[in-house]
């Protein structure tokens, strides 16, 4: 913990130092007097202002709690302080919430109130400013915006419209396990390049062709990996408003490189399907290929409402979203899907006995299978029980101050929902960390967000816009893995399912297996 807030510490200790470099000995005592008197009025500030705030841990000066954000060290607090605590983020207060009851409260009994976001620096860079559905406020153009992705990219009848998209970048994928059979393989490495594939297929799958695609994919996995580390670092400028200016550890600045890069991927697209549209018009026969993502939302633009426009930045906002969105959460829970499969073989045996039923071993699974298959469906339940993509949920902020539990809740502050610690409470979970599918048989469960023991998405205003993709990826790759392949550890190796955390969860070391290939006909791999 130590280590950590001294970590913490460096960018403003080494600011300070370069400041007073630059003055001379009479302007550095004084300079240092100030930087003393700011410790100690900030320290005063913190420590006298928990009046009617939930009861929590007492503050480091200057750093307060950040030294630790997860939701096993929030799980901790809620064990000590109960199911609403508080902690200082800097000057900022953070407020846990750890009960099914409370978050009914703030998601549902409150939710106009905490239907907004606190943003970080990094994600006000990587989403143009807040113009995506994720970060922008809660208004109107929040609401035309989860429109236009609901109903215009997301529908079951859009979904179905680029299945063939899908089917392609699986199908590759199933090929490359193939021509690695017996070798170990990386799984989660290979399902992120796989659903990046997918997405981008899927945003824009008639403009990029051949070896384009796949140093595309490469870019992207790199930027998307360094942005997810980015937006996850506990940043001054986030906490200090007032620091922010000075950029002290250089995130925003990091953020702004990275944005530019996938700004110019965006552009690129954009204006290669606008003049494929073109040709089209003029009758050259191009562009006639598959409808993708990207051309409904040029579409939708030309014919937005002008009291309402959708602009070309919300449209970059909006592709930013989906790839950020659904590449790194979904490979991420198929992995551990994956290694807990691997872990418990039983549950293994009874998928596949499952999908050969359904699909038989002389075919290929197709999505169209996935309905058909209930105890993967409940496999997948129990993953995003056990393992939520986003564990802390993407915290909410009152637009003003309330009460929740009894306690003060101010305007402003960052509200984390433990829906981590929630999924894996032993009052509500029979042997809460057993993976055990058999649970969510009887259909009792649901993501819908209106259970509040179970809400892997969120819940509210603000729940997921993309379950019902995620759904289908998860339930497509996982079944497509175990159909078409037998999977071990390599020797000596054992299962490992420690988790890591940042905004997202993943597994903290990557599960490497062997897969062998268990369809009779070669072709089936192709």
């Amino acid at each position: 913990m130590l280590q950590m807030s001294l970590k913490f510490f460096k960018p403003l200790f080494d600011y300070f130092s370069w400041l007073l470099q630059q003055l001379n000995v009479e302007k550095k005592g004084v300079c240092f007097s100030c930087f003393l008197g700011f410790l100690a009025l900030l320290w005063f500030f913190i420590s006298n202002s928990n009046k009617g705030l939930p009861p929590g841990p007492k503050p480091l000066p200057l750093i307060g709690n950040l030294y630790s954000l997860d939701p096993t060290y929030f799980a901790s607090l809620s064990q000590t302080y109960g199911p609403i605590c508080r902690l200082w983020l800097g000057k900022k207060v953070g407020i846990i919430i750890t009960s099914p009851a409370l978050a009914r409260e703030v998601l549902k009994d409150k939710d106009t109130i905490f239907a907004n976001r606190d943003v970080p620096a990094a994600a006000r860079e990587l989403s143009y400013g807040g113009n995506n559905i994720l970060w922008s406020p809660y208004g109107p153009k929040w609401r035309m915006l989860r429109k236009v992705c609901v109903r215009d990219m997301l529908s079951s009848s859009t979904l179905d419209s680029v299945y063939a998209l899908r089917r392609k970048e699986l199908r590759q994928s199933i090929n490359y396990f193939y021509s690695q059979k017996g070798l170990p393989v990386n799984v989660g490495e290979q399902m992120f390049l796989t659903l990046l594939n997918v997405i981008t297929s899927m945003l824009w799958g008639g403009t990029v062709k051949g070896e384009e695609r796949a140093s595309l994919g490469a870019e992207f996995r790199h930027i998307v990996t360094e942005m997810a580390a980015l937006v996850s670092i506990p940043n001054y400028s986030d906490f200090y408003p007032g620091l922010a200016w000075f950029d002290l550890q250089g995130v925003t600045k990091k953020m702004k490189v990275l944005a530019k890069r996938f700004d110019k991927i965006f552009e690129s697209m954009i204006d290669q399907r606008q003049k494929l549209h073109k040709n089209a018009e003029m009758g050259n026969g191009v562009g006639q290929e598959s409808k993708d993502f990207l051309q409904v939302l040029l579409k939708l633009k030309d014919e937005a409402d002008s009291k309402m426009p959708l602009t070309m930045t919300e449209i970059k906002a909006l592709l930013m979203e989906m790839v950020l969105g659904g590449t790194a959460t979904t490979a991420n829970t198929v992995e551990f899907a994956m290694a807990e499969i691997m872990h418990k073989p039983d549950v293994l045996r009874k998928l596949q006995q499952e999908v050969d039923t359904v699909v038989g071993k002389d075919n290929i699974v197709e999505e169209s299978h996935i309905q058909q298959l209930p105890y993967l469906y409940a496999v997948m339940k129990e993953v995003l029980r056990m393992h939520p993509a986003t564990p802390l949920l993407v915290p909410h902020c009152p637009s003003e101050t309330c009460t929740v539990g009894g306690y003060t809740v101010p305007k402003g502050s960052r509200v984390f929902i433990n829906v981590w610690a929630i999924q894996r409470d032993a009052s509500i979970w029979k042997n809460p960390t057993e993976f055990r599918p058999e649970r969510f048989l009887d259909n009792k469960w649901d993501y819908s967000g209106n259970d509040f023991n179970y809400f892997p998405f969120g819940s509210g205003r603000r729940i997921c816009v993309g379950i019902a993709m995620a759904e289908r990826m998860f339930m497509y790759s996982l079944a497509s893995l175990i159909h078409s392949f037998d999977w071990k550890l390599p020797e000596g190796e054992t299962s490992d399912l420690t988790e890591m955390f940042d905004i997202t969860l993943r597994k903290k070391i990557p599960l490497v297996a062997l897969p062998t290939p268990r369809l009779s006909n070669p072709t089936l791999y192709e």
